[in-house]
C-alpha cells in the first residue's frame, strides 16, 4: 500500500502553486488560477483531500492567496472545502485564510460581506462538523500583509 504523501504542484502562468502538507495540515494555493482544464489541476487535489480527512491534523489551514481565479476554479475550491468540512472530529478546526488587496479588504465589514464576496465558498460552512474560522488579510501591491481580522463561524 502506498504511503500518504504531501504534494507540491509548481506554479505555471495559468495555474497556482499548490502545496498540500499532510504533516502540518497546511493547504496553500497561491498565484493565478485560470487553467484551461481545471479538472486536470484540481482533481488530484480533491483526491488528496479525500484521503487527508481520514487522518487530519487538529488544525487545518487553507491558504487561498490567489491573485485571480476563474469560475471553474471557484467550483473546484468549493468541492474541496465540502470534503474538508466532513472531518469527523468536532473539536478540530479549519481556518480559511483569504488574502485580498487592501481596497477589497477595507470593503468587508462582517460575515455577510464575506458571503457576498465568497458565496460558493462561505455558504458551504453551514454544514461543517469541525469548527470554522476565516482569517482575512489585506495586502499591498507586493503582497505584504497590512491588516488582518479573524471571523469564527
Amino acid at each position: 500500500m502506498k504511503e500518504f504523501q504531501s504534494i507540491l504542484i509548481e506554479q505555471t502562468p495559468r495555474t497556482p502553486q499548490i502545496d498540500l502538507n499532510r504533516v502540518t495540515g497546511e493547504l496553500v494555493f497561491s498565484g493565478k488560477s485560470i487553467p484551461e482544464n481545471a479538472n486536470k489541476v484540481y482533481e488530484p487535489v480533491y483526491n488528496w483531500v479525500s484521503e487527508y480527512i481520514l487522518n487530519a491534523r487538529p488544525t487545518t489551514n487553507i491558504r487561498l492567496n490567489l491573485e485571480y481565479f476563474n469560475t471553474a476554479t471557484s467550483l473546484w475550491l468549493a468541492k474541496i472545502l465540502k470534503v474538508l468540512i466532513q472531518i469527523k472530529q468536532t473539536e478540530y478546526i479549519i481556518i480559511l485564510h483569504l488574502y485580498l488587496e487592501i481596497d477589497d479588504y477595507e470593503d468587508i465589514e462582517d460575515f455577510g460581506d464575506i458571503i457576498d464576496v465568497f458565496g460558493p465558498i462561505a455558504g458551504i460552512f453551514q454544514q461543517s462538523i469541525p469548527g470554522i474560522g476565516i482569517k482575512i488579510y489585506g495586502t499591498d501591491d507586493e503582497g505584504k500583509i497590512i491588516k488582518d481580522k479573524l471571523v469564527y463561524i
